[in-house]
């Protein structure tokens, strides 16, 4: 997992990933901005007590929850956008590591913009059902990064498996290494709450999947991988 890793941050220095790793971070900035510019704007113009000093006190504690559920719900939303660009991150992957790897069956526009909302959609809503868990204390990191561990990894390794593989496949494939898709969901979700960090990792996520997809997968399955 860990070469897959450090080959995805390599990816960034080819220029063809580069340019969709650009288009990710300003479409998950504006994103980002758009969601906190709502919610600050409701919070604003909802008036929920008279009394003035209460007033203040619930908009103080509004613009701490926008913050942390911002910083929460950022995994969803970039991961989310980066499904929009997937095919062509692992495309110009395969194309440097994999160069003997037949076409894969890329995603139409249409196909791609469903299925990322229909992800993104799934992880913002269970976000938000754990939010509760913030009165656990220091229990919640284990609760959040466990539940966006298990969806990350899932739709990362389905998204590019996908590509090669037949729906049963992929299921199949992904229940007998269902602990390595965990585990390297895990370190995506980790990861992505760490500022500026978190502006890259999708795209590295992304190329380490597709590395650890060519490991995973039989042989004969969606063309014989080259050697990288």
């Amino acid at each position: 997992m860990i070469s897959a890793f450090v080959k995805g941050i390599d990816q960034l220095s080819d220029k063809a990933t580069r340019k969709y790793l650009w288009f990710s971070i300003l479409a998950a900035l504006v994103t980002f901005a758009l969601l906190w510019t709502v919610i600050g704007w409701l919070l604003r113009e909802t008036a929920i007590s008279e009394i003035g000093w209460l007033e203040d006190v619930i908009d103080f504690l509004g613009a701490a929850a926008t913050l942390v559920l911002t910083v929460f719900l950022f995994p969803a939303t970039v991961s989310g956008v980066i499904g929009l660009f997937l095919d062509q991150i692992a495309d110009c992957v395969e194309r440097r590591h994999y160069p003997a790897l037949p076409p894969a069956n890329g995603q139409s526009v249409g196909e791609a913009i469903v299925m990322s909302a229909k992800f993104l959609g799934v992880l913002i809503v269970l976000n938000i059902l754990m939010l509760p868990f913030l009165f656990l204390g220091p229990l919640f990191p284990f609760v959040f990064y466990l539940v966006n561990g298990y969806l990350l990894g899932r739709e990362y390794f389905e998204l590019v498996a996908s590509r090669r593989l037949s729906q049963n496949d992929v299921t199949a494939l992904r229940k007998a290494r269902q602990g390595s898709v965990l585990m390297v969901g895990v370190v995506i979700a980790f990861t992505l709450t760490i500022p500026l960090v978190n502006l890259l990792m999708p795209v590295v996520a992304t190329s380490a999947m597709v590395h650890l997809f060519e490991k995973w997968r039989p042989s004969g399955t969606g063309g014989a991988p080259a050697k990288a």
